[in-house]
């Protein structure tokens, strides 16, 4: 079965949702932190939208996080899956 939406697609969404609750932050509060809407998060994180790097910077920033901390993790090692 074909999958909905691109796999890098899904796996920011993944990663977002995952700090998100690590530190603790709602939708909502992530959105007012990072100046989004809570409905674009929702679908940024559910692998429905397809984010810009501009609003992934907001979302990372407001996670007080980097982009390398972002992207250091087992979802994005593409290692032998060319």
């Amino acid at each position: 079965m074909k999958k909905l939406y691109p796999e890098i697609q899904q796996n920011i969404g993944e990663r977002i949702r995952d700090l998100r609750e690590k530190r603790k932050h709602t939708q909502e509060s992530l959105a007012l932190k990072s100046g989004l809407d809570r409905t674009y998060i929702n679908s940024v994180e559910n692998g429905r939208r397809n984010i810009s790097v501009q609003a992934l910077e907001k979302i990372i920033l407001a996670l007080d996080c980097t982009f390398k901390s972002f992207f250091s993790c087992e979802l994005f090692n593409t290692k032998g899956k060319h």
